[in-house]
Parts: structure tokens; sequence; C-alpha cells
């Protein structure tokens, strides 16, 4: 079994392998540079695991930023009954890709 460890980024957590590819919140990063999470809550290795209260101190994971896109487009319709009030909205969210390389802990 692989070393798993869960981590908080962009107000959610994320339970990640080495190798993983996640899409995430959008982060102030360029594409090809690399980032650490040092928000880790768990690391589970095998048969040990250590829990942070609320976060293991000293331990990071490192990721390689892929790209920064926007998601699909969630149309957002508002109306009013009988009033003639009707809005539609688009949004994309952005967000950025992430490929886990290592877990330190």
């Amino acid at each position: 079994m692989s070393k798993t460890a869960i981590i908080v980024t962009g107000g959610k957590q994320y339970r990640v392998a080495e190798g993983d590819v996640l899409f995430i919140e959008k982060l102030d990063v360029e594409a090809g540079d690399s980032v650490t999470f040092d928000q880790v809550l768990a690391v589970v290795d095998g048969e040990t695991a250590s829990f942070g209260a609320p976060v293991l101190s000293g331990a990071t994971v490192t990721a390689k930023v892929e790209k920064n896109g926007k998601g699909k487009k969630v149309r957002v319709y508002k109306m009013k009954p009988k009033k003639g009030y009707r809005r539609t909205q688009g949004h994309r969210q952005p967000y950025t890709k992430v490929t886990i390389e290592t877990i330190n802990a």
C-alpha cells in the first residue's frame, strides 16, 4: 500500500497519494512551478498512521502545477413569477491542475 495523506487547500480536503492528479481551487502560480501544501491533516503509510490536531507539524506535500484553466460553463437562471423578471448568467469556475510528487511526514 502506498503512502497517502489528507491535505487542505481552497477550503476543501483531499486524500492524495504520490502520482495523483487533482483539480483544485485556483492557486496564484504558473504552470510548471512547484507548490507545497503544509496543511496536512493525516498521513497513512502502510500500517502506521499519524494524525494532526488539527495539522501535522513538519509534514508537507509537494505538487507540480500542470495548468490553470476554467471548468465547464454553468447557467445561473433567476426568475420571479408573475413579475416579468428573468436573468440568465453564465459562470466558469477557475481551477489549477496539479500532480502530487512527494509526501513528506
